[in-house]
């Protein structure tokens, strides 16, 4: 695959999202690497030819000026939630058996509309995640008696005895290269370290853990995590984990839907909670990859149409 099939299928990743790319931005997320002058060379001849749309720095496969607006307000709106995100970080790592707070989902691409979240991907320690997370919703069923539940999304939670993630996808390799944690160096340098496999995907893309700082374990967290670490501290997290699921089972069997209109459900085992994959995971590739199988063919098909005899 040269450089032009590799923007076309990056650009159509993105085009599910409707988010415009910059130059810099599709180097980093193409499926191989290449020059800087390939790549600007190729982005050139695609807008020339009108496979793509170039407005200012933006590229995408629309020809639609006015995403180039949704981006911006989008980004603009991002920067501040980052800006809380950064402030309520530290306070999710106080948790007990919490290694590393990290953030997913649309605002770690730096967007953010009217409806999004702040969503947290959270690395507890091994065979305690069920414990970190009673914890953590614990708190979350407070912050809905002050309408804050929407900036505490913990929503993928991984511990340190299974980091590797199970569905190795373009759309998990995606969310992996951008994350931003901020909180736990060291658990997010072994988790990294662990899904190496993301890199096959995209070989450009940099993992972001330089700038973190340590996290700080205050005594409530030092002595709960103290009177937990035992044969009644297991038995605990395994009767949660139960409990939890079961319960999660019942919304999905009643059809509860979120307030993005999506059935709630999840995916739950000892060492990882999450989002079942079906639910919007698989159903997002099939998309990616019938947009792709239809934008190449006629790519193709327009280059061989061309071709001298």
């Amino acid at each position: 695959m040269d450089a032009k099939h590799d923007i076309l299928a990056t650009l159509s990743y993105f085009d599910i999202f409707d988010y415009p790319l910059t130059q810099t931005e599709t180097a980093q997320f193409l499926q191989n690497s290449y020059s800087n002058l390939e790549i600007a060379h190729a982005l050139y001849e695609l807008a020339a030819t009108s496979w793509i749309f170039k407005f200012d720095d933006f590229y995408t496969l629309q020809d639609n000026r006015s995403l180039i607006a949704r981006r911006r307000k989008g980004n603009t709106r991002a920067r501040k939630m980052l800006e809380t995100a950064g402030r309520i970080a530290p306070f999710l790592a106080r948790f007990p058996f919490v290694r590393g707070v990290a953030v997913s989902g649309s605002l770690s691409k730096n967007f953010a509309d009217e409806k999004s979240d702040i969503d947290f991907f959270i690395i507890t320690s091994a065979n305690r995640l069920w414990l970190a997370r009673t914890f953590m919703h614990c708190f979350k069923k407070l912050t809905f008696l002050f309408g804050k539940q929407d900036l505490f999304c913990m929503n993928y939670y991984v511990d340190e005895d299974r980091l590797q993630i199970k569905e190795q996808n373009i759309y998990t390799a995606t969310e992996i290269a951008t994350l931003l944690p901020m909180q736990g160096i060291d658990a997010f340098n072994r988790f990294y370290a662990a899904n190496k496999w993301s890199m096959d995907f995209l070989p450009n893309a940099s993992m972001r853990v330089s700038y973190i700082d340590e996290m700080k374990n205050p005594l409530f967290k030092r002595f709960a995590e103290f009177i937990l670490d035992n044969p009644a501290g297991d038995l605990l997290d395994r009767l949660l984990m139960k409990y939890t699921a079961h319960r999660w089972a019942q919304k999905t069997k009643k059809r509860k839907l979120n307030r993005n209109g999506v059935v709630m459900s999840m995916d739950a085992s000892r060492h990882y909670a999450k989002p079942r994959p079906e639910n919007f995971q698989q159903e997002l590739i099939l998309r990616y990859e019938q947009k792709i199988f239809a934008l190449l063919g006629r790519y193709e098909g327009k280059l061989t149409s061309t071709k001298p005899i």
